[in-house]
């Protein structure tokens, strides 16, 4: 063979640097858009660099990697979903209606820590739909609604098409094994566009935001799931393996734990914030 020829299983290094740059480029613009909600470019110019990447992954099949922004939506509809158990449960949150409530909460967190003044992380409760996605070596492996709490639906291939979510995790301190917790929604302006959508083609309408996001989410063809804009939030960790490389430890607080995500390039709610409640010795 010339040395001019390539074999397809063999990309030559100028493709291979380029698909490279095309995939670094195409997660930094999605991490700008679903993000930071500060898009740098146009959809026509983020067009462009999509099909550039498609084009060479299919000319060069051995370029494609799981982990491609191209590999977000692929393969045939699902029959049905598989059943993931949940290494750490997954648990519902109490509510609080009253003033009273609240500070007897507050109370017994005092009591049970035996301090003065406890700095609560508070942010928004998210109504949509909870979910894990579980992150092996920093790339994105398994996605499962939260089910009963022990066990959920395997819904990877549907979650692989929400640009908010990372296929790859970028930055330090990444765990060998991470599952992170976070909420599937929908917007009302999308959630309003989508309904509008469905009447159009004489289809069944959506009750609310959150039945939207949950029927979009748990659709056996991802390809739909893919075609309805959803957001994702996440707030938590699961399962975590922080390993024992120098400066790899568990964040202190909550409010580190969503700087760190946030580090990881997960989107973490602006609207929140750091307070201290409580007064009076505990026992």
């Amino acid at each position: 063979m010339a040395s001019s020829d390539v074999s397809p299983s063999k990309p030559p290094v100028a493709a291979a640097r380029r698909a490279a740059a095309l995939r670094r480029a195409i997660d930094e613009h999605n991490l700008r858009y679903y993000v930071e909600d500060a898009p740098s470019i146009s959809d026509a110019e983020y067009d462009s660099l999509f099909r550039e990447l498609q084009a060479l992954e299919q000319q060069f099949p051995a370029l494609v990697e799981p982990s491609s922004p191209t590999q977000r939506v692929g393969g045939a509809a699902a029959t049905a979903f598989e059943s993931v158990t949940h290494r750490v449960p997954m648990l519902s949150l109490n509510n609080a209606f009253s003033d009273e409530e609240v500070e007897a909460f507050d109370r017994r967190v005092r009591e049970g820590l035996r301090v003065d003044t406890v700095e609560y992380a508070v942010e928004p409760k998210f109504d949509g739909l909870a979910i894990s996605l579980t992150y092996e070596h920093g790339l994105f492996t398994v996605g499962a609604t939260r089910g009963d709490g022990a066990s959920g639906e395997n819904v990877t291939a549907n979650l692989r098409t929400v640009g908010a979510i990372p296929l790859r995790l970028a930055g330090d301190n990444i765990p060998p094994l991470l599952e992170v917790r976070g909420e599937v929604l929908m917007t009302r302006r999308d959630f309003e566009k989508l309904n509008a959508a469905q009447a159009a083609r004489g289809e069944k309408t959506f009750v609310n935001p959150r039945n939207a996001a949950a029927g979009s989410l748990r659709q056996l063809d991802a390809k739909i799931t893919a075609s309805r804009r959803v957001v994702f939030f996440a707030y938590g960790i699961g399962s975590v393996e922080w390993g024992t490389r120098r400066g790899r430890a568990a964040p202190a607080t909550q409010e580190a734990l969503l700087q760190q995500l946030s580090e990881w390039r997960f989107p973490v709610t602006r609207e929140r914030t750091v307070v201290p409640a409580g007064g009076g010795r505990a026992g």
